[in-house]
């Protein structure tokens, strides 16, 4: 694995900074749900991140510890609470009238995808130089851990976007999807679940928006673990994507 630390210090040398001061360079979204055995050290580490960063966490309905970890962070971030589950798309479009950084970037409330590469997927769009960067766990081959339903998910998404849109991506399902903020604000969203991916996929396209993806690094967690999506998951994403096809912006 590449030094992470130099590739945050280069990242964050090479982006211009376009807001005023003071104002977010990047609003960080968290859906979280019974996270408690991992959202703190998600929390401590976006808040390390050396951008000016906003971290909104949408607490879904959890029914563990979650909301007292959360609570010892007082003030260093914005916290919204549903008493009932609404999914992580629900929980996404929640946070979206909040945020105010340039750059929108979502994040799980696991370890899956790692805080300290955000400058790296963000800083194309705080240059001005992108509106949508996707983080791809595929650029450099398959991850080691991850099921194979869901490599074979993965793949056949990639392969439905380049089918029905035109346009290749490698990674349609990752987490870490980045966008200058009033791009993803205009999209009108309408997921609940993990339909999210897919939706802002299509509109992004359907809005001109060319997606631009850099490499990241994944590390895999199994449903015992606490894995929420699954591969019954994927006839949903599949419909999401030719669904949208010919959206247009009301």
């Amino acid at each position: 694995m590449p030094d992470r630390s130099l590739a945050i210090e280069d990242a964050r040398k090479s982006i211009i900074t376009l807001m005023p001061e003071g104002q977010p360079d990047v609003t960080v979204i968290v859906p979280a749900l019974n996270e408690e055995d991992t959202i703190g050290e998600v929390v401590e580490r976006l808040l390390a991140v050396p951008l000016r960063m906003q971290v909104i966490v949408v607490d879904d309905g959890s029914t563990d510890q979650t909301p007292t970890v959360l609570k010892s962070f007082g003030s260093k971030i914005l916290v919204l609470t549903n008493q009932a589950r609404g999914g992580k798309g629900a929980a996404i479009r929640q946070a979206l009238p909040h945020a105010n950084g340039l750059a929108t970037i979502i994040q799980d409330a696991d370890l899956e995808y790692l805080p300290e590469e955000i400058p790296q997927v963000v800083r194309a769009i705080l240059s001005g130089k992108e509106s949508v960067v996707y983080g791809t766990r595929f650029q450099r081959g398959m991850p080691k851990g991850m099921a194979i339903p869901n490599k074979i998910v993965n793949l056949m998404l990639a392969w439905s976007v380049r089918m029905l849109y035109w346009r290749r991506i490698t990674d349609e399902a990752t987490c870490y999807k980045a966008f200058r903020t009033d791009v993803l604000q205009e999209m009108n969203l309408q997921c609940k679940r993990f339909e999210f991916c897919p939706e802002a996929t299509a509109k992004s396209i359907r809005l001109g928006k060319h997606i631009a993806e850099v490499p990241i690094t994944y590390i895999p967690r199994s449903k015992a673990a606490g894995k929420k999506i699954r591969w019954t998951d994927a006839p949903e994403a599949f419909w999401t994507l030719l669904k949208y096809r010919f959206w247009r912006k009301p």
